[in-house]
């Protein structure tokens, strides 16, 4: 793979691992893989009276493609309900699928997936964390 992927604010989040973990009584728990490269990722959430995430955690095994996607999801899912995160993947996918440019403010970070645009059959890769959170909240009754 290009070494133009793997740039240092892809790398950081990586390392970073937010949201890394097990929660205790998660409202769902879901594993998603990629058979084509064998990433798994493991996201349980804790969702409030109105469908809102107030906790989550990942398990990941998986490339630093996936690692980075689940710790962007791990800061900053909280406090957002499905609708706002299928927004977000949608706005992640067009990243990744048409070249559009990243979110200002709190997904600032997708910025850091603008590489893998032209390298296909790398977005799963990204996009994994992302349907392991709409899949954890279809499980809890809140999409």
């Amino acid at each position: 793979m290009s070494d133009e992927i793997y740039q240092k604010q892809l790398l950081r989040l990586a390392a970073d691992a937010v949201g890394a973990g097990q929660l205790d009584q998660p409202d769902a728990k879901v594993t998603v893989d990629n058979p084509l490269c064998g990433d798994r990722i493991t996201l349980e959430i804790k969702l409030d009276e109105n469908g809102r995430v107030i906790e989550l955690a990942h398990k990941v095994r998986a490339c630093v493609l996936c690692q980075a996607s689940a710790s962007v999801v791990g800061g900053h899912a909280k406090g957002h309900d499905a609708k706002e995160i299928a927004a977000v993947a949608a706005q992640l996918e067009a990243i990744l699928k048409k070249g559009e440019n990243p979110p200002d403010g709190e997904w600032a970070e997708l910025d850091a997936f603008t590489p893998v645009a032209g390298h296909k059959s790398r977005h799963i890769c990204v996009m994994l964390p992302f349907q392991a959170i709409s899949k954890a909240f279809e499980e809890a009754g809140a999409f």
